[in-house]
């Protein structure tokens, strides 16, 4: 390793903070090691400010174009003491020109040159920025693309303009928190919404031509044939964030007015971070016995849900908790969303019939003590899985199904033996991810009595109970929410249960025997988080199965 530092010192003239970014760079290091490292030298934390907290207080306080001179940014604001992130924290002249612009005390942190950068251009971003962005580009060019081939317009796709304005509303998505940009085209016109907090949010309207150039940009970026309009592609790409990536997975789609685009923005990008179980604020009732399961030695735990409800995430928590340098665990999945370092990661690759179930089988080989699958689709990977399971194999995946004991009947359904079923699988977990209230934002109210005894049987006469909403504010875009909370159920296959799959009971015969184990329904857990204040009782009756079950 010295042999080859030796010449990154040498061409930048010693340990320098370029030295130490391309250091990252050629992952001699890894970035977190190094900027620690670094940061210990200068007796200074390290923050990387693409993941910290960034307030619109903080940032109010520096213009932009100070933050890009001086290669800082305000973090936040903490008793009259405001955090900055700075490239050298050891410069005390920038040091008290800050405090001078600023009117107040200031506490230095170290951050990498490069994530500073991006962090300015990310937490400076406005809609109205992105707005004008779009609206110049479309008043200047939108009479000529209507006219361009698609070779000509694959070669304007490539110019720094359209690169410029089509990065600029991908950062500012990702500083939204959105989790899906929808670019679509209409009769007249063209809109891109957000999906933030499970929401679709209305953005800007343009003009068809520039969702044109749009839809080219990006098959240029994912590298598809941008000739084809006919079928629906699929594709992805990445672009750089700080000293690492942002991934996006992309859905073209003909429609009868012109290319729809969805980009999914995968886990992990920007300021988003790997939870515990603890921090998912899953009931206790939930959470220890999840706990348990997790640290056996085999088995399969499902986890169930529809798209977007947190299945990966909450499957990554669970791994995180039990990876470590005595174990083997190895994922295949499509795609990867998140990257956890310990773990052996294989995407799935249906261009070349690299299948779950093709994988899924060489992996057994790798002498594996814990196997992620993404997903159980077909018979063949569920039989694979049961029997890794039977072996000595601690197996987690995930399931399409309403709730935790359809998970059961949806394994016979496709072709598993009861059997093979009762003794394999351990435990499953059906989630929802609901608004979260707005934590600026939140107030109580009192329902009505009618209301009250919807959720609430034998409630006394003078008991008021209160909900919550948000009634509206800057942080929350007006929305009333900001983030996502997940409520579930949790159904253990005991003894009982086992016997029960075996001879093919009913799902209400098994409903008897999981309440005796403590199962309760996800609109159970719902109405408890409605009760601590975490969401409303419209997003739990949004999100959950349709009666009461309890």
């Amino acid at each position: 390793m010295l042999d080859e530092i030796q010449p990154l010192l040498a061409r930048h003239g010693g340990a320098t903070l370029s030295f130490l970014e391309d250091l990252i760079e050629t992952e001699l290091i890894s970035k977190e090691r190094a900027a620690r490292l670094w940061g210990d030298a200068i007796e200074t934390a390290y923050v990387n400010p693409l993941m910290a907290v960034v307030t619109p207080d903080a940032t109010e306080k520096l213009p932009k174009e100070i933050c890009e001179k001086a290669v800082v940014i305000p973090l936040y604001e903490i008793e009259g003491v405001l955090t900055v992130a700075m490239a050298d924290p050891r410069d005390q002249r920038m040091h008290q020109r800050l405090e001078n612009i600023v009117g107040q005390p200031i506490s230095a942190v170290f951050g990498l040159p490069r994530e500073i950068k991006d962090a300015i251009n990310l937490y400076y971003l406005s809609q109205d920025t992105v707005q004008n962005a779009i609206a110049q580009f479309e008043k200047k060019q939108a009479q000529d693309l209507e006219k361009l081939s698609e070779e000509d317009l694959k070669r304007f796709a490539d110019s720094n303009l359209l690169s410029q304005i089509l990065d600029e509303l991908i950062m500012f998505a990702i500083r939204e928190r959105a989790s899906d940009i929808h670019l679509e085209s209409a009769d007249d016109q063209a809109r891109v919404r957000f999906r933030i907090d499970g929401k679709l949010m209305h953005i800007y309207s343009y003009n068809k031509a520039v969702q044109r150039a749009f839809a080219v940009r990006l098959k240029v970026l994912c590298k598809l044939d941008i000739t084809e309009s006919r079928f629906p592609q699929d594709g992805r790409f990445s672009i750089p964030l700080g000293m690492s990536k942002a991934d996006f997975r992309v859905s073209f789609c003909p429609t009868a007015y012109g290319p729809k685009v969805v980009m999914r923005i995968l886990a992990g990008v920007g300021h988003r971070r790997l939870m515990s179980l603890d921090e998912m604020m899953i009931s206790r009732n939930v959470v220890e016995p999840l706990r348990r399961m997790v640290h056996s030695p085999n088995g399969i735990i499902f986890v169930t849900g529809p798209t977007g409800s947190g299945k990966t995430t909450t499957l990554y928590s669970a791994l995180q908790e039990i990876n470590s340098d005595e174990v083997n665990i190895s994922t295949i999945e499509d795609p990867i969303e998140i990257q956890l370092p310990g773990l052996t990661q294989t995407q799935v690759n249906t261009q070349i019939d690299l299948k779950f179930s093709t994988l899924l089988r060489s992996m057994l080989r790798q002498d594996p003590d814990i196997l992620l699958v993404g997903e159980i689709r077909d018979l063949e990977t569920a039989k694979i899985a049961c029997e890794a399971a039977l072996t000595g194999h601690l197996v987690l995946s995930t399931l399409h199904t309403n709730n935790s004991i359809q998970a059961i009947t949806r394994l016979i359904e496709i072709g598993i033996e009861p059997y093979m079923v009762a003794p394999s699988v351990l435990g499953v977990l059906a989630q929802r991810l609901a608004a979260r209230i707005c934590d600026k934002c939140k107030e109580p109210y009192f329902p009505s009595r009618t209301q009250l005894e919807k959720y609430f049987y034998d409630l006394p006469e003078d008991r008021e109970i209160a909900f919550y909403h948000g009634r509206g504010c800057n942080h929350c875009r007006q929305s009333g929410f900001r983030g996502r909370v997940a409520f579930h159920e949790l159904l253990i296959v005991t003894n009982e249960l086992r016997s029960l799959i075996n001879r093919n009971a009913s799902e209400a015969e098994m409903l008897v025997a999981a309440r005796k184990a403590g199962y309760r329904s996800l609109r159970y857990d719902g109405l408890k988080k409605v009760l601590l204040g975490l969401t409303t009782i419209e997003e739990i009756e949004a999100q959950s199965v349709v009666e009461w079950e309890d």
